[in-house]
């Protein structure tokens, strides 16, 4: 998986699980991710936060740090689309 891939697969998990806690699936799926940028990439700090309409990642390697930024209905709409499940919400 590309670097790229993983980071935003990880910020969007990332965000569910933040929204919803005890979403076991959500928390194992964001630890997945962040193995997997630790052990493929080198990501040692890895961290968002929301700016208004954008959100901002940040990630560290030994070498180099750096910041991405994404549009907030990017990241935001896997859980919209996990909250908007029924079977999800019991």
């Amino acid at each position: 998986m590309k670097r790229e891939d993983a980071l935003l697969n990880w910020l969007q998990i990332q965000v569910v699980a933040d929204a919803r806690p005890h979403d076991q699936s959500a928390l194992d799926t964001s630890s997945f991710f962040r193995q997997l940028l630790q052990e493929d990439y080198q990501i040692r700090e890895l961290g968002y936060r929301k700016e208004g309409n954008w959100y901002v990642l940040v990630g560290k390697t030994e070498s180099d740090e750096w910041e991405s930024r994404y549009p907030a209905e990017m990241i935001e709409s896997l859980l919209i689309a996990i909250e908007s499940e029924p079977k999800y919400n019991q």
